[in-house]
């Protein structure tokens, strides 16, 4: 590769990004006020649902919050949810999927398709999961360890994130603030800084998103130039098998940048639907990392990865062998 075919390559690849930062931040305004204002009711539904805990766990993971995966992580290794309801939140995770897709002003109905379909599977495999556990005895004792928890991690329960924890196993309500004075002058200070919050957190998430997007853009554009498209096409197009175990190993990556790759390509038509499916089913964000930061059980957690792995790349091979378009 010459010089100037680099920088050619290079240019492009920050034309095509600089296009999609003002999508990307408008979407993430939107993200970050909606997980602000909601993200705690949220945690309190999903830590009720009990029996129904994937239906809605499936659910409330296809909204367009940063933490939830991470959150759900965390109330599994508490056992305030299920293993299904964590399945069902780490499969219908989107993760940067839909800034991915607004950016590229693709229209909704190929968004909510794909969204649906991972919704639709992460349900049903949470259900199937959760039953398989209560049949062979191994769903737990039904009771939350949140003890246990911030003892591994080494927290004091009494401080806020223990409280948290504390109101989604049981349902109470949070200590009262000390006076009246101070819950006012918490509430006048709080409003602004948490505007500010959500404007400052939109912003890094429009950085990091926008580095992954050049980065993937910059190295797709050099394998072009190197490759070429017919032999890109051969090994993706060709050997749909292939493409769905490496799209799936790519989504386990807990990084952002694992969903900006996937839908990148997807959206190129460098990547086929199955594949696609397989590498977004299986990336869920940080869920499976704070999974591993959080349960002590290390044979648990590898298990639970590796059921997710075979589930992606299983739907993923049904999607391309049913020859599914979105």
């Amino acid at each position: 590769m010459t010089p100037q075919l680099f920088v050619d390559v290079l240019l492009d690849a920050v034309h095509d990004t600089l296009e999609l930062v003002p999508f990307l931040f408008v979407t993430y305004l939107a993200m970050e006020a909606l997980e602000h204002t909601a993200g705690g009711k949220t945690e309190r539904i999903i830590a009720r649902a009990d029996k129904s805990g994937p239906v809605v766990g499936a659910l409330l993971g296809a909204l367009p919050q940063c933490g939830f995966s991470a959150m759900a992580g965390t109330l599994y290794a508490a056992r305030v949810v299920s293993a299904g309801t964590l399945v069902a939140v780490i499969l219908s995770t989107s993760d940067e999927m839909i800034p991915v897709f607004v950016a590229h002003e693709q229209p909704v109905g190929r968004l909510l398709a794909i969204m649906g379909t991972k919704v639709a599977i992460g349900m049903v495999v949470g259900l199937l999961v959760d039953v398989v556990l209560r049949a062979l005895h191994r769903a737990g004792d039904g009771h939350a360890h949140i003890a246990e928890l911030c003892e591994a991690a080494h927290c004091d329960c009494d401080e806020i994130e223990g409280e948290e924890l504390d109101v989604l196993a049981d349902g109470s309500a949070a200590a009262a603030p000390a006076d009246a004075h101070s819950h006012a002058h918490s509430h006048a200070h709080g409003h602004g800084s948490r505007i500010w919050h959500i404007v400052r957190s939109a912003l890094i998430h429009t950085a990091e998103v926008t580095f992954f997007i050049f980065l993937v853009t910059l190295a797709f554009g050099l394998v072009i130039e190197l490759a070429g498209t017919d032999a890109i096409g051969h090994a993706l197009g060709v050997h749909p098998f292939r493409a769905t175990l490496l799209a799936a190993l790519i989504g386990l990556i807990p990084n952002c940048g694992a969903s900006v790759a996937i839908t990148e390509l997807y959206l190129a038509g460098s990547l086929g639907a199955g594949p696609m499916m397989a590498g977004l089913l299986v990336s869920g964000g940080m869920g499976l990392l704070v999974l591993f930061r959080t349960n002590r059980d290390m044979r648990q957690n590898v298990a639970i990865t590796a059921f997710i792995y075979v589930v992606g790349v299983v739907c993923g091979l049904a999607v391309s062998g049913l020859g599914i378009i979105f």
